[in-house]
Protein backbone atom coordinates (compact mmCIF):
# COMPACT_ATOMS: atom_id res chain seq x y z
CA UNK A 1 0.00 0.00 0.00
CA UNK A 2 1.54 3.54 -1.49
CA UNK A 3 1.70 5.87 1.85
CA UNK A 4 -1.49 8.03 2.81
CA UNK A 5 -1.07 11.71 2.30
CA UNK A 6 -3.64 14.05 2.73
CA UNK A 7 -4.10 17.19 0.06
CA UNK A 8 -4.64 19.51 2.73
CA UNK A 9 -5.01 19.69 6.74
CA UNK A 10 -8.92 21.29 5.69
CA UNK A 11 -10.20 19.23 2.79
CA UNK A 12 -13.54 19.18 2.33
CA UNK A 13 -14.85 15.80 1.28
CA UNK A 14 -18.95 15.10 0.58
CA UNK A 15 -19.19 11.56 0.93
CA UNK A 16 -22.67 9.80 -0.22
CA UNK A 17 -22.33 6.39 1.17
CA UNK A 18 -24.71 4.26 -0.29
CA UNK A 19 -26.22 1.41 -0.40
CA UNK A 20 -25.23 0.22 -4.18
CA UNK A 21 -22.20 2.79 -4.68
CA UNK A 22 -20.39 5.25 -2.71
CA UNK A 23 -19.25 8.47 -4.18
CA UNK A 24 -17.02 10.92 -2.72
CA UNK A 25 -16.33 14.62 -4.01
CA UNK A 26 -13.82 16.84 -2.91
CA UNK A 27 -14.25 20.63 -3.06
CA UNK A 28 -11.21 22.28 -4.27
CA UNK A 29 -9.83 26.13 -3.08
CA UNK A 30 -12.34 27.62 -5.09
CA UNK A 31 -15.20 26.09 -3.97
CA UNK A 32 -16.19 23.77 -6.97
CA UNK A 33 -16.61 20.17 -6.40
CA UNK A 34 -14.83 17.41 -8.08
CA UNK A 35 -15.73 13.90 -8.27
CA UNK A 36 -12.46 11.65 -6.70
CA UNK A 37 -11.74 8.37 -9.20
CA UNK A 38 -11.36 4.65 -7.82
CA UNK A 39 -8.88 2.67 -9.53
CA UNK A 40 -8.75 -0.83 -8.92
CA UNK A 41 -6.09 -3.55 -10.40
CA UNK A 42 -7.34 -4.61 -13.95
CA UNK A 43 -9.71 -1.99 -13.62
CA UNK A 44 -10.66 1.63 -15.34
CA UNK A 45 -10.92 4.39 -13.01
CA UNK A 46 -14.53 5.00 -11.97
CA UNK A 47 -16.17 8.13 -10.53
CA UNK A 48 -18.45 5.36 -8.06
CA UNK A 49 -17.19 2.26 -6.33
CA UNK A 50 -19.22 -0.31 -5.38
CA UNK A 51 -20.40 -0.55 -1.67
CA UNK A 52 -19.19 -3.81 -1.65
CA UNK A 53 -16.55 -5.27 1.11
CA UNK A 54 -14.94 -8.81 1.07
CA UNK A 55 -13.39 -10.02 3.85
CA UNK A 56 -10.79 -13.03 4.39
CA UNK A 57 -7.88 -14.88 6.02
CA UNK A 58 -4.17 -14.97 4.96
CA UNK A 59 -1.49 -16.58 7.25
CA UNK A 60 0.29 -14.44 8.82
CA UNK A 61 2.93 -16.54 10.37
CA UNK A 62 2.30 -20.50 11.36
CA UNK A 63 -1.18 -20.82 13.01
CA UNK A 64 -1.82 -17.09 12.57
CA UNK A 65 -4.56 -16.37 10.17
CA UNK A 66 -4.74 -11.95 9.47
CA UNK A 67 -8.22 -10.83 8.36
CA UNK A 68 -7.81 -8.54 5.20
CA UNK A 69 -10.44 -6.53 3.33
CA UNK A 70 -11.00 -5.45 -0.54
CA UNK A 71 -13.67 -2.81 -1.58
CA UNK A 72 -15.49 -2.18 -4.72
CA UNK A 73 -14.76 -3.90 -7.96
CA UNK A 74 -12.29 -5.23 -5.94
CA UNK A 75 -13.92 -6.83 -3.34
CA UNK A 76 -15.82 -8.89 -6.44
CA UNK A 77 -12.69 -9.84 -7.40
CA UNK A 78 -11.27 -11.11 -3.88
CA UNK A 79 -14.58 -13.19 -3.61
CA UNK A 80 -14.44 -14.69 -7.29
CA UNK A 81 -11.04 -15.98 -6.21
CA UNK A 82 -12.36 -18.03 -3.64
CA UNK A 83 -15.76 -17.84 -2.46
CA UNK A 84 -15.52 -20.54 -0.28
CA UNK A 85 -13.28 -18.76 1.99
CA UNK A 86 -14.11 -14.97 1.88
CA UNK A 87 -17.53 -13.31 2.61
CA UNK A 88 -18.75 -10.48 0.30
CA UNK A 89 -21.20 -7.56 2.61
CA UNK A 90 -23.23 -5.71 0.24
CA UNK A 91 -26.07 -3.44 0.92
CA UNK A 92 -25.06 -2.43 4.58
CA UNK A 93 -26.81 1.07 4.91
CA UNK A 94 -29.91 -0.79 4.61
CA UNK A 95 -29.51 -2.24 8.23
CA UNK A 96 -28.37 0.89 9.81
CA UNK A 97 -31.43 1.87 11.18
CA UNK A 98 -32.96 -2.04 12.08
CA UNK A 99 -32.21 -2.49 15.74
CA UNK A 100 -32.36 -6.34 15.78
CA UNK A 101 -29.23 -6.00 13.66
CA UNK A 102 -26.59 -4.91 15.43
CA UNK A 103 -23.66 -7.89 14.90
CA UNK A 104 -23.53 -11.00 13.02
CA UNK A 105 -20.37 -13.67 13.04
CA UNK A 106 -18.08 -13.69 9.71
CA UNK A 107 -14.62 -15.90 9.54
CA UNK A 108 -14.91 -16.61 14.10
CA UNK A 109 -15.61 -13.31 14.50
CA UNK A 110 -18.16 -11.08 15.73
CA UNK A 111 -18.29 -7.67 14.11
CA UNK A 112 -20.82 -4.98 14.42
CA UNK A 113 -22.74 -3.23 11.54
CA UNK A 114 -20.55 -0.08 12.68
CA UNK A 115 -17.31 -2.11 12.66
CA UNK A 116 -18.06 -3.65 8.98
CA UNK A 117 -18.93 -0.03 7.65
CA UNK A 118 -15.79 1.85 8.97
CA UNK A 119 -13.84 -1.27 7.20
CA UNK A 120 -15.33 -0.25 4.30
CA UNK A 121 -14.98 3.47 4.64
CA UNK A 122 -11.16 3.09 6.01
CA UNK A 123 -10.42 1.02 2.95
CA UNK A 124 -11.92 3.57 0.87
CA UNK A 125 -10.08 6.39 2.33
CA UNK A 126 -7.23 4.24 1.65
CA UNK A 127 -7.85 3.71 -1.85
CA UNK A 128 -8.20 7.55 -2.38
CA UNK A 129 -4.65 8.43 -0.67
CA UNK A 130 -6.83 10.49 1.59
CA UNK A 131 -5.85 11.00 5.63
CA UNK A 132 -9.79 10.62 7.15
CA UNK A 133 -8.50 12.45 10.40
CA UNK A 134 -7.57 16.20 8.40
CA UNK A 135 -11.13 15.49 6.47
CA UNK A 136 -13.88 17.70 6.66
CA UNK A 137 -16.88 15.50 5.62
CA UNK A 138 -20.37 15.85 4.84
CA UNK A 139 -22.42 12.79 4.71
CA UNK A 140 -25.64 11.87 3.40
CA UNK A 141 -28.25 9.98 5.11
CA UNK A 142 -31.83 9.25 3.49
CA UNK A 143 -35.31 11.39 4.74
CA UNK A 144 -36.45 7.44 5.74
CA UNK A 145 -33.76 4.81 6.50
CA UNK A 146 -34.46 1.82 5.08
CA UNK A 147 -37.07 -1.35 6.56
CA UNK A 148 -39.86 -1.33 7.25
CA UNK A 149 -39.89 -0.52 11.37
CA UNK A 150 -36.54 1.62 10.79
CA UNK A 151 -35.77 3.98 13.57
CA UNK A 152 -34.05 7.36 11.88
CA UNK A 153 -32.61 8.50 14.89
CA UNK A 154 -30.40 5.57 15.79
CA UNK A 155 -29.60 5.57 11.69
CA UNK A 156 -28.00 8.42 11.94
CA UNK A 157 -26.35 7.77 14.84
CA UNK A 158 -24.77 4.71 13.74
CA UNK A 159 -24.23 6.23 10.64
CA UNK A 160 -21.90 8.80 12.51
CA UNK A 161 -20.30 6.44 14.76
CA UNK A 162 -19.01 4.24 11.55
CA UNK A 163 -17.18 7.35 10.55
CA UNK A 164 -15.95 8.21 13.60
CA UNK A 165 -14.63 4.48 14.06
CA UNK A 166 -12.81 4.78 10.50
CA UNK A 167 -10.60 7.53 12.05
CA UNK A 168 -13.06 10.96 10.22
CA UNK A 169 -11.82 14.10 11.74
CA UNK A 170 -15.01 16.08 11.50
CA UNK A 171 -18.06 14.05 10.70
CA UNK A 172 -21.55 16.50 9.38
CA UNK A 173 -24.63 14.87 8.48
CA UNK A 174 -26.84 16.60 5.80
CA UNK A 175 -30.27 14.74 4.16
CA UNK A 176 -29.39 13.66 0.89
CA UNK A 177 -32.42 15.25 -1.25
CA UNK A 178 -31.19 18.42 -0.14
CA UNK A 179 -27.80 18.15 -1.09
CA UNK A 180 -29.00 16.91 -4.52
CA UNK A 181 -31.51 19.81 -5.04
CA UNK A 182 -28.16 21.98 -4.02
CA UNK A 183 -26.35 20.92 -6.86
CA UNK A 184 -29.15 21.12 -9.15
CA UNK A 185 -29.69 24.89 -8.07
CA UNK A 186 -26.44 25.49 -9.66
CA UNK A 187 -28.29 25.67 -12.93
CA UNK A 188 -30.63 28.33 -11.42
CA UNK A 189 -30.58 32.13 -12.16
CA UNK A 190 -34.23 32.81 -10.46
CA UNK A 191 -35.97 31.84 -7.50
CA UNK A 192 -37.97 28.44 -7.94
CA UNK A 193 -39.68 25.65 -5.77
CA UNK A 194 -38.31 22.10 -6.93
CA UNK A 195 -38.73 18.52 -6.00
CA UNK A 196 -36.15 16.42 -5.30
CA UNK A 197 -36.61 12.82 -5.93
CA UNK A 198 -33.42 11.02 -4.99
CA UNK A 199 -33.32 7.38 -5.94
CA UNK A 200 -31.12 5.47 -3.85
CA UNK A 201 -30.28 1.76 -3.34
CA UNK A 202 -32.36 0.68 -0.75
CA UNK A 203 -34.01 4.07 0.31
CA UNK A 204 -36.25 6.49 -1.75
CA UNK A 205 -36.34 10.53 -0.59
CA UNK A 206 -38.80 13.48 -2.16
CA UNK A 207 -37.88 16.89 -0.41
CA UNK A 208 -39.44 20.48 -1.72
CA UNK A 209 -37.03 23.25 -1.24
CA UNK A 210 -37.01 26.93 -2.14
CA UNK A 211 -34.07 28.09 -3.62
CA UNK A 212 -33.14 31.77 -4.13
CA UNK A 213 -29.83 32.37 -6.04
CA UNK A 214 -29.67 35.79 -4.58
CA UNK A 215 -30.83 35.04 -0.89
CA UNK A 216 -28.45 34.61 1.84
CA UNK A 217 -29.56 31.23 2.96
CA UNK A 218 -30.15 30.15 -0.96
CA UNK A 219 -32.33 27.45 -0.13
CA UNK A 220 -35.26 27.06 2.16
CA UNK A 221 -36.61 23.43 3.10
CA UNK A 222 -40.62 23.12 2.84
CA UNK A 223 -41.70 19.39 2.67
CA UNK A 224 -39.76 16.14 3.13
CA UNK A 225 -40.90 12.47 2.66
CA UNK A 226 -39.70 9.31 2.22
CA UNK A 227 -39.97 5.63 1.69
CA UNK A 228 -37.65 2.85 2.41
CA UNK A 229 -37.50 0.58 -0.50
CA UNK A 230 -35.76 1.89 -3.92
CA UNK A 231 -33.72 -0.12 -6.78
CA UNK A 232 -33.10 -3.24 -4.60
CA UNK A 233 -36.80 -3.31 -3.65
CA UNK A 234 -37.06 -3.65 -7.84
CA UNK A 235 -34.12 -6.07 -7.84
CA UNK A 236 -35.99 -8.48 -5.53
CA UNK A 237 -39.05 -8.21 -7.65
CA UNK A 238 -37.50 -9.55 -10.73
CA UNK A 239 -35.71 -12.40 -7.93
CA UNK A 240 -39.28 -13.26 -6.68
CA UNK A 241 -40.66 -13.46 -10.19
CA UNK A 242 -38.09 -15.17 -12.19
CA UNK A 243 -35.81 -16.82 -9.74
CA UNK A 244 -37.49 -18.09 -6.57
CA UNK A 245 -39.96 -20.49 -8.88
CA UNK A 246 -36.80 -22.09 -10.06
CA UNK A 247 -35.50 -22.74 -6.81
CA UNK A 248 -38.76 -24.28 -5.53
CA UNK A 249 -40.80 -21.32 -4.00
CA UNK A 250 -44.41 -23.23 -5.56
CA UNK A 251 -43.21 -26.40 -4.44
CA UNK A 252 -44.61 -28.58 -1.50
CA UNK A 253 -43.80 -31.05 0.67
CA UNK A 254 -45.78 -33.34 3.19
CA UNK A 255 -44.93 -34.49 6.62
CA UNK A 256 -45.59 -38.11 7.44
CA UNK A 257 -47.57 -38.68 4.30
CA UNK A 258 -50.26 -36.15 5.44
CA UNK A 259 -51.64 -32.93 3.08
CA UNK A 260 -48.89 -30.87 0.98
CA UNK A 261 -47.68 -27.73 2.64
CA UNK A 262 -46.00 -25.42 0.68
CA UNK A 263 -42.33 -24.66 1.75
CA UNK A 264 -41.37 -21.57 3.73
CA UNK A 265 -41.50 -18.44 2.86
CA UNK A 266 -38.63 -16.49 4.73
CA UNK A 267 -36.32 -18.85 2.80
CA UNK A 268 -37.44 -16.89 -0.57
CA UNK A 269 -37.88 -13.28 1.02
CA UNK A 270 -33.98 -13.61 1.99
CA UNK A 271 -32.85 -14.21 -1.49
CA UNK A 272 -32.56 -10.39 -2.12
CA UNK A 273 -30.75 -9.69 1.19
CA UNK A 274 -27.32 -10.27 1.51
CA UNK A 275 -27.40 -10.23 5.41
CA UNK A 276 -30.16 -12.65 5.23
CA UNK A 277 -28.93 -14.92 2.57
CA UNK A 278 -25.44 -14.89 4.57
CA UNK A 279 -27.53 -16.02 7.27
CA UNK A 280 -29.53 -19.23 5.53
CA UNK A 281 -25.42 -21.01 5.52
CA UNK A 282 -25.88 -22.57 9.02
CA UNK A 283 -26.24 -25.97 9.38
CA UNK A 284 -29.32 -25.76 11.00
CA UNK A 285 -30.96 -24.30 7.69
CA UNK A 286 -29.05 -26.39 5.16
CA UNK A 287 -30.63 -29.56 7.51
CA UNK A 288 -34.00 -28.34 7.34
CA UNK A 289 -34.14 -27.49 3.06
CA UNK A 290 -32.55 -30.95 2.87
CA UNK A 291 -35.37 -32.50 5.31
CA UNK A 292 -38.12 -30.04 3.45
CA UNK A 293 -36.37 -31.92 0.12
CA UNK A 294 -36.87 -35.08 0.76
CA UNK A 295 -40.23 -35.32 0.37
CA UNK A 296 -41.19 -32.28 -1.95
CA UNK A 297 -42.76 -32.26 -5.62
CA UNK A 298 -39.68 -30.63 -7.00
CA UNK A 299 -36.76 -31.64 -4.74
CA UNK A 300 -34.33 -31.09 -7.73
CA UNK A 301 -35.28 -27.19 -7.06
CA UNK A 302 -34.41 -27.03 -3.49
CA UNK A 303 -31.35 -29.04 -4.11
CA UNK A 304 -30.56 -26.16 -6.48
CA UNK A 305 -31.28 -23.61 -3.65
CA UNK A 306 -29.05 -25.29 -1.36
CA UNK A 307 -25.94 -25.06 -3.89
CA UNK A 308 -26.53 -21.30 -3.93
CA UNK A 309 -26.68 -20.84 -0.52
CA UNK A 310 -23.57 -23.60 0.19
CA UNK A 311 -21.28 -21.61 -2.37
CA UNK A 312 -22.33 -17.98 -1.74
CA UNK A 313 -23.15 -17.57 -5.05
CA UNK A 314 -25.85 -14.28 -3.72
CA UNK A 315 -23.27 -11.96 -5.89
CA UNK A 316 -23.65 -13.07 -9.21
CA UNK A 317 -27.18 -13.94 -8.92
CA UNK A 318 -27.16 -9.79 -7.83
CA UNK A 319 -25.39 -9.03 -11.14
CA UNK A 320 -27.69 -11.09 -13.49
CA UNK A 321 -30.60 -9.37 -12.35
CA UNK A 322 -29.35 -5.78 -12.09
CA UNK A 323 -28.73 -6.20 -15.45
CA UNK A 324 -32.00 -6.94 -16.83
CA UNK A 325 -32.87 -4.35 -14.98
CA UNK A 326 -30.85 -1.80 -16.49
CA UNK A 327 -31.43 -3.15 -19.64
CA UNK A 328 -35.28 -2.60 -19.45
CA UNK A 329 -34.48 0.57 -19.24
CA UNK A 330 -34.29 1.08 -22.69
CA UNK A 331 -35.52 -1.65 -24.48
CA UNK A 332 -39.10 -3.61 -24.41
CA UNK A 333 -37.79 -6.62 -23.55
CA UNK A 334 -34.74 -8.60 -22.31
CA UNK A 335 -33.69 -12.11 -21.27
CA UNK A 336 -32.18 -12.50 -17.85
CA UNK A 337 -29.54 -15.47 -18.40
CA UNK A 338 -28.01 -17.13 -14.70
CA UNK A 339 -26.70 -20.90 -14.53
CA UNK A 340 -24.87 -22.23 -11.90
CA UNK A 341 -24.72 -25.98 -11.54
CA UNK A 342 -27.91 -27.29 -11.85
CA UNK A 343 -29.73 -24.69 -12.19
CA UNK A 344 -29.84 -23.01 -15.81
CA UNK A 345 -32.47 -19.83 -16.47
CA UNK A 346 -33.04 -18.03 -19.56
CA UNK A 347 -36.10 -16.15 -19.32
CA UNK A 348 -37.34 -13.45 -21.63
CA UNK A 349 -38.74 -10.69 -19.33
CA UNK A 350 -41.18 -7.52 -21.05
CA UNK A 351 -41.10 -4.45 -19.63
CA UNK A 352 -44.84 -4.40 -19.59
CA UNK A 353 -44.36 -7.51 -16.98
CA UNK A 354 -41.46 -5.83 -15.05
CA UNK A 355 -43.86 -2.49 -14.53
CA UNK A 356 -47.09 -4.80 -13.26
CA UNK A 357 -44.11 -6.10 -10.97
CA UNK A 358 -43.09 -2.99 -9.53
CA UNK A 359 -46.47 -1.53 -9.06
CA UNK A 360 -46.77 -1.62 -5.75
CA UNK A 361 -43.12 -0.28 -5.15
CA UNK A 362 -44.63 2.54 -7.74
CA UNK A 363 -47.73 3.23 -5.85
CA UNK A 364 -45.25 4.03 -2.53
CA UNK A 365 -43.58 6.17 -4.57
CA UNK A 366 -46.30 8.25 -5.64
CA UNK A 367 -48.44 8.37 -1.89
CA UNK A 368 -44.26 10.08 -0.74
CA UNK A 369 -44.44 12.33 -3.15
CA UNK A 370 -48.17 13.48 -2.27
CA UNK A 371 -46.93 13.38 1.40
CA UNK A 372 -44.30 15.89 0.76
CA UNK A 373 -46.62 18.19 -1.14
CA UNK A 374 -48.70 17.62 1.44
CA UNK A 375 -46.38 18.69 4.33
CA UNK A 376 -45.24 21.73 2.34
CA UNK A 377 -48.43 22.84 2.08
CA UNK A 378 -48.27 22.95 -2.03
CA UNK A 379 -50.19 21.85 -4.81
CA UNK A 380 -48.36 19.86 -7.60
CA UNK A 381 -48.98 23.46 -9.95
CA UNK A 382 -46.72 25.16 -7.58
CA UNK A 383 -43.76 23.21 -7.99
CA UNK A 384 -41.34 24.91 -11.01
CA UNK A 385 -39.02 21.70 -11.50
CA UNK A 386 -38.66 18.21 -10.64
CA UNK A 387 -35.02 17.15 -10.39
CA UNK A 388 -34.58 13.15 -10.42
CA UNK A 389 -31.56 11.48 -9.31
CA UNK A 390 -30.21 8.40 -8.77
CA UNK A 391 -30.36 5.11 -10.67
CA UNK A 392 -33.88 4.48 -9.98
CA UNK A 393 -34.72 7.82 -12.06
CA UNK A 394 -34.33 5.76 -15.58
CA UNK A 395 -36.77 3.72 -14.97
CA UNK A 396 -39.25 4.59 -17.52
CA UNK A 397 -42.31 3.57 -14.86
CA UNK A 398 -40.56 6.17 -12.59
CA UNK A 399 -40.21 8.76 -14.42
CA UNK A 400 -43.68 8.85 -15.96
CA UNK A 401 -45.15 8.97 -12.50
CA UNK A 402 -43.48 12.50 -12.29
CA UNK A 403 -44.19 13.29 -15.95
CA UNK A 404 -48.28 12.33 -15.43
CA UNK A 405 -48.66 15.08 -12.33
CA UNK A 406 -45.85 17.89 -13.35
CA UNK A 407 -45.96 17.60 -16.84
CA UNK A 408 -42.54 16.97 -19.21
CA UNK A 409 -41.32 19.99 -19.41
CA UNK A 410 -40.72 20.32 -15.30
CA UNK A 411 -38.94 17.01 -15.14
CA UNK A 412 -35.25 17.15 -15.35
CA UNK A 413 -32.24 14.91 -14.57
CA UNK A 414 -28.48 14.54 -14.64
CA UNK A 415 -25.60 13.69 -12.68
CA UNK A 416 -27.73 10.74 -11.61
CA UNK A 417 -24.55 8.62 -10.13
CA UNK A 418 -22.70 11.80 -8.59
CA UNK A 419 -24.92 14.46 -7.53
CA UNK A 420 -25.91 13.64 -4.18
CA UNK A 421 -21.68 13.65 -3.13
CA UNK A 422 -21.92 16.90 -5.21
CA UNK A 423 -24.06 18.77 -3.50
CA UNK A 424 -22.72 17.34 -0.08
CA UNK A 425 -19.40 18.38 -1.09
CA UNK A 426 -20.78 22.22 -1.41
CA UNK A 427 -22.93 22.53 1.74
CA UNK A 428 -19.37 22.02 3.08
CA UNK A 429 -17.97 25.09 1.55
Amino acid sequence: MSSITSPSPAVRLGIDFGTTNTVVVMLDAHGQPHPMRFSFPHHAPVETCRSLLCLWHEEAGPGRPSLHEAIGAAAIDAYLEDPAESRLIMSMKSYLAQSSFRQTRLLGQVMTLEMLIARFLTCLMNTLQVDPAHVSATVGRPVQFAGERSDNAFGEQRLRDSFRAAGFGQVNVALEPEAAGWRFAQRLTEPATVLVADFGGGTSDFSILRFDPDAPQGTTPLGYAGVGIAGDQLDYRIIDNVISPELGRHTTYRVMGGQPLPVPVEWYASLGHWHRLALMRTPQTLRAIADVARTASEPDRLHALMKLIEDQQGQALYRAVGAAKRALSSADATVLDYSYGSLEIHREITRAEFESWIAPDLARFDSAVEAALDRASLPATAIDRVFMTGGTSFVPAVRDLFVRRFGHERVDTGGEFVSVAEGLALMNG
